[in-house]
């Protein structure tokens, strides 16, 4: 199975890439109507939720301050699945399952963008190209 950990960066980058912009489509649907739209998408908290969800998803997807990125989006799918799937379960038993409260979604994505907090924006980003450049220039000044 080790050779497999050469597709490892490839990957993740496609991953990055998938996720970051479907969730940037989600906040598409919050703030530009667009997909559909939302119903009742017009109150100030929906559209910050929108907002960070379009921009985030695309900072995500293209690996630029990623780690930030990435901590923002996965803190507000936390307070969405608890402010909103929790807060407006049918049932009491429906507060403990995110299959039941349709919050799956956003536990889902609150997971995945904490663990792109800890691995960081990958060897195929823009975060990467970036540091390159600044490691670059003074050994080849030196």
């Amino acid at each position: 199975m080790k050779s497999l950990n050469r597709f490892a960066d490839p990957v993740y980058c496609l991953m990055r890439l998938i996720v970051g912009l479907m969730f940037a489509c989600h906040g598409g649907q919050l703030v530009l109507g667009m997909f559909g739209g939302m119903p009742g998408s017009n109150n100030a908290f929906t559209q910050t939720g929108g907002w960070i969800q379009l921009i985030g998803g695309f900072l995500i997807a293209f690996g630029l301050f990623t780690r930030l990125s990435a901590f923002i989006c996965s803190g507000e799918m936390a307070v969405a699945y608890f402010m909103i799937h929790v807060a407006n379960a049918a049932t009491p038993m429906a507060k403990f399952f995110p299959i039941a409260n349709k919050g799956e979604l956003a536990v889902f994505y609150c997971w995945v963008f904490f663990f792109m907090v800890f691995y960081g924006p990958g060897r195929w980003s823009i975060d990467a190209l970036l540091c390159k450049r600044k490691g670059a220039a003074p050994a080849s000044a030196a």
